[in-house]
């Protein structure tokens, strides 16, 4: 999630200086946008930017003209993919906390495996993209359903339709969404349900306090 990312990771983290990238990217074409309605609130914002800006003010800044860098083919797909499946879990759960579960998600192997992929390059974890859109403690991304399953799993199906290159490709796949109760403990400073005991943070977090204290 955004608040993970920027609070909980270290402070050069490609991660959380990435989610910054997007935040300054998404607030530069904001106040652009919206300066010749409201000038005065423009200028005021531009301002008071916590970065070095290019231009003395809001309007010598020129139009908005987004870098070509942002549009990553079949990123829009992949993450459209999982939020779609995210919403099959978080219905699944009626409202409950999800970060109390782990998520298993299971895809035929395909164009939208591949996707998925992208987000998540292992197995199972608790820091990818995948995860961090899923909202769970942990994610785990196969390709057939597992064979210890528990039989009265709440198995939740669905479908997405992948529309690729302007709809030169296009293919539906098939997905399953099963939640389960985590059976870890909470960790004290990302809250996340990745500890062996809730007195000790998690993997992630340890890495990152040893970090800040070594400078």
């Amino acid at each position: 999630s955004l608040s993970c990312r920027l609070y909980c990771e270290e402070e050069k983290d490609p991660k959380r200086r990435s989610c910054q990238t997007v935040l300054a990217q998404a607030l530069d074409i904001v106040v652009r946008s919206f300066a010749p309605i409201l000038p005065h609130l423009a200028e005021e914002v531009f301002q008071h930017l916590p970065y070095k800006k290019d231009s003395e003010g809001v309007f010598r800044t020129g139009w908005i003209n987004a870098s070509s860098a942002w549009k990553k083919p079949g990123i829009e797909e992949a993450i459209e993919g999982a939020c779609a499946m995210r919403d099959s879990f978080l219905g699944s759960i009626s409202g409950k906390n999800s970060l109390e579960y782990e998520v298993i998600v299971v895809i035929e192997p395909g164009l939208l495996f591949e996707l998925m992929e992208a987000l998540q390059a292992e197995e199972t974890s608790s820091i990818s993209q995948l995860n961090e859109i899923m909202m769970a403690s942990q994610t785990t991304l196969l390709s057939e359903l597992p064979k210890d399953t528990p039989t009265d799993a709440n198995i939740i199906k669905g479908t997405f339709l992948i529309n690729l290159e302007g709809g030169d490709i296009r293919e539906e796949s098939s997905y399953k969404v099963i939640a389960l109760p985590i059976a870890k403990a909470r960790c004290p400073r990302c809250r996340r349900y990745t500890c062996d005991s809730s007195s000790t943070p998690c993997p992630r977090c340890l890495k990152v306090l040893a970090g800040k204290g070594s400078t």
